[in-house]
């Protein structure tokens, strides 16, 4: 089968936008030629390639097709860049990235290598846990999670290990752990979490005091910085990166809850075995950037 890219194109449309009517939007089309382009590619694959809902979805072939259409569009994309004149050459990079690497070590350690290599970031945030998933369904072409297993044709390369403390103010300390961080103390007092995709306080606090996620009240704070926030304030107590929360801890404003008890969570860079030179530098930049910052 010789590949037509306008139907391709007509695919990553609908993928990206999720409905036929804004694809055609964005490719000045009529919601008709998207379709009728999207249906002919499905005959010629001999399967269907997208969910029809709201909004539309790949299936597992629709998957695999995305996965090639945008390596291919990334190859060309620098293909271009090289040919073009040097103020056109940027190439844009769809990432997977867990919140606290964004707060913390990540645009520190790619700086320099954005602006060299003249690459923007299309950063899509989530749970390292769900990285893979992201990259499977096409959304990001790397990524950062929290397990070496790979997809087929990725690598995994280490980063080490992000180092949590569980963490609370003194005006919170006094309120509700004055006679020490106790299981019943614990049960009682208000948690911080990050979201409902967030294991790490369950995992500790179950570590510790056998304490199931429903037998805990909890405030929902997805954003790094206000997590952080929330925890210095007296709101409530939670586990804080210690490369976000060192100054806090050094100064008096946290108290660590469990001291000589933090919890570990090893991070990976997962990525094609095959990459084009601009990604392969962007790689090594951030394998340099977070072995400089995580544990080894």
């Amino acid at each position: 089968m010789q590949f037509d890219w306008r139907k391709g194109e007509a695919l990553l449309a609908v993928l990206a936008t999720g409905s036929f009517e804004r694809a055609a939007a964005q490719l000045h089309l009529t919601a008709s030629a998207i379709s009728q382009r999207v249906r002919a590619l499905e005959d010629e694959i001999g399967q269907p390639l997208i969910v029809r809902t709201r909004p539309c979805l790949p299936t597992p072939a629709g998957r695999k097709i995305l996965l090639y259409l945008q390596r291919s569009r990334l190859l060309e994309q620098e293909w271009r860049a090289e040919m073009a004149r040097e103020d056109e050459g940027w190439l844009s990079v769809p990432l997977a990235v867990n919140h606290d690497s964004m707060a913390t070590w990540l645009l520190p350690a790619l700086g320099d290598c954005l602006q060299r290599e003249r690459i923007l970031l299309d950063i899509t945030l989530d749970d390292q846990s769900h990285t893979q998933a992201l990259m499977e369904a096409g959304r990001a072409v790397a990524g950062i999670a929290s397990q070496p297993d790979t997809l087929r044709g990725c690598r995994a390369e280490w980063l080490g290990a992000m180092r949590y403390r569980l963490a609370a103010s003194p005006a919170f300390m006094a309120r509700w752990f004055a006679d020490g961080f106790t299981r019943q103390a614990a049960q009682r007092a208000p948690l911080a979490v990050f979201d409902r995709k967030d294991l790490l306080q369950w995992q500790i606090l179950q570590q510790v005091f056998a304490l199931t996620p429903e037998s805990l009240s909890c405030h929902y704070l997805p954003s790094s910085e206000a997590f952080m926030r929330a925890i210095e304030q007296g709101l409530c107590y939670g586990l804080l990166p210690e490369l976000q929360a060192a100054d806090a801890f050094a100064q008096g404003r946290l108290i660590d809850l469990l001291p000589g008890r933090p919890l570990d969570v090893p991070l990976w860079w997962h990525c094609w075995n095959l990459q084009t030179p601009r990604l392969e530098r962007l790689t090594q930049a951030v394998c340099t950037g977070a072995r400089a910052c995580l544990l080894p």
